[in-house]
């Protein structure tokens, strides 16, 4: 089978009654370890949400002498950002920052 689960069923006589449970029997457990793999991925996802509670895992500094706001999930040039735009509401470039490397993120994991 393509899920990799495997029944066997000799409780009946009839080939076709034991046919019929084992199929149930198939169902149900191919069933059973989908939802076990959707909560394991919800997990998954809640643990990375949460992050680690350290203190020091730093989110984002704002240096106010430099203009300058460093958001520390990102790299490169999309690291650093004008403090001034942020302040003025234009925090897009780094909302869009964060979902293209999750979306990069998530397609690597595939």
């Amino acid at each position: 089978a393509p899920s990799g689960v495997e029944v066997s069923c000799q409780d009946e006589k009839s080939q076709h009654k034991n046919r019929s449970k084992a199929m149930r029997v198939l169902r149900s457990r191919v069933y059973e370890k989908k939802l076990q793999e959707q909560r394991e991925e919800r997990e998954e996802a809640r643990r990375s949400m949460v992050g680690s509670g350290d203190r020091s895992a730093k989110i984002r500094t704002y240096n106010f002498p430099q203009d300058r706001v460093t958001d520390h999930r990102l790299e490169g040039d999309q690291k650093n950002h004008s403090l001034q735009t942020i302040i003025e509401g234009e925090v897009d470039p780094i909302i869009d920052a964060l979902r293209a490397e999750e979306h990069a993120e998530k397609l690597a994991n595939l």
